[in-house]
């Protein structure tokens, strides 16, 4: 069932009043980028003091080990996240790689619909079900290695 969205560069003069091609795209807006930090009051300092960014939400998720402060920036999101314990994946991200950049995020409607159009893409997932992410959100991770070597989420915000 693969995706394939045209692209709005390209001039196709037979399908200009035709916007329904536009309609398989999965990936809505970026939601957001993830920067992996070995001490997050320090780097949260560093962003307001050098930036004048506040943190607009501090959350844990216990079941991935870490901890994400959400700084607002104009209309998007910076998220600087840290271990809460050893044996956390990002633990071993930051012992191997150090602070950094760790993933990018991307919106879509249905977290699963969006997943599944991955898995039948032939792109190997972290996540074979969406699971719990920060501030109720569905979320998946797509692995680095089919994604030309970046870490992509897939978030489904809660309903407002």
């Amino acid at each position: 069932m693969g995706i394939s969205a045209k692209n709005p560069l390209e001039n196709d003069d037979k399908n200009d009043e035709d916007s329904s091609e536009y309609d398989d795209v999965l990936l809505t807006e970026v939601h957001h980028v993830a920067i992996a930090v070995f001490d997050l009051d320090e780097a949260i300092e560093e962003y307001r003091e050098t930036w004048g960014v506040w943190v607009d939400h501090r959350e844990v998720l216990e079941v991935d080990g870490v901890e994400v402060a959400i700084l607002k920036v104009g209309g998007s999101d910076v998220q600087l996240i840290t271990p809460t314990r050893d044996d956390s994946p990002l633990a071993a991200f930051l012992d191997e790689r150090g602070s950094g950049l760790h993933h990018l995020a991307y919106t879509v409607d249905d977290c699963a619909a969006a997943l599944e159009a991955a898995r039948e893409a032939g792109h190997e997932l972290v996540d074979e079900e969406p699971r719990e992410g920060v501030l109720d959100s569905k979320v998946a991770f797509i692995h680095p290695r089919t994604m030309f070597g970046t870490l992509v989420l897939l978030v489904e915000d809660r309903p407002a």
